[in-house]
């Protein structure tokens, strides 16, 4: 994937806890970057295709993340009902293939489905790593569902999710979330404060 310069790229996963406590800073800096800086998400891939249920001690160290998450971002909400309600499997890339489906049929879909499948997750206590948790979203945001059907499982959108995961590792984050300006060719990691959005314009304008 070829990197466009004045282009802010936003590396994420849509089941990445930290991602969703960016999502209120995230949307400020939205309202606030510069006209001439472009905006493109790429996905990451937390964790790749897995059945299996997800360890016992895998299960603790999520569920502890969320409360460290909840400590350095104030008014971040987990559902923990989660985890009595769902046999969690460590597969984030089904989200992502559908993040990739729904931009397929029109790019605002995008953005809707990466915070449908969020709320789902973190606020309904839905599993996003099943097929049936993913369809119900793009049917609630309004994409053609036999369309995104047929995507969600396609060699094509696979193979973009791969493409973006190689371009995201070309570019050395240590993380999600994680932004990079590229300008004059040149790619700058910018810091995140989540609860700064000025602190993150600031480096994007300098």
């Amino acid at each position: 994937m070829e990197l466009v310069n004045n282009t802010l790229y936003y590396i994420h996963d849509p089941m990445c806890s930290w991602c969703w406590a960016f999502q209120p800073t995230w949307h400020k800096i939205l309202k606030e970057l510069p006209s001439h800086i472009n905006v493109n998400y790429l996905l990451g891939g937390l964790a790749p295709d897995n059945d299996l249920q997800m360890p016992l001690e895998t299960q603790k160290y999520v569920q502890e993340n969320w409360i460290k998450i909840q400590k350095v971002v104030p008014g971040t909400e987990f559902n923990y009902d989660f985890w009595t309600l769902n046999e969690p499997r460590r597969s984030t890339y089904p989200s992502c293939r559908a993040v990739i489906s729904a931009k397929k049929q029109h790019p605002d879909f995008e953005v809707l489905m990466t915070e449908g499948i969020q709320k789902a997750y973190y606020l309904n206590a839905l599993n996003p790593s099943n097929e049936d948790t993913l369809i119900n979203i793009a049917r609630d945001i309004g994409l053609n569902v036999e369309s995104f059907k047929e995507d969600l499982k396609s060699s094509e959108v696979n193979n973009l999710l791969l493409d973006q995961i190689h371009t995201t590792k070309t570019m050395s984050i240590s993380g999600f979330p994680s932004l990079v300006l590229v300008k004059k060719n040149n790619l700058e990691k910018v810091k995140i404060d989540y609860l700064n959005s000025n602190y993150i314009i600031n480096q994007i304008i300098t």
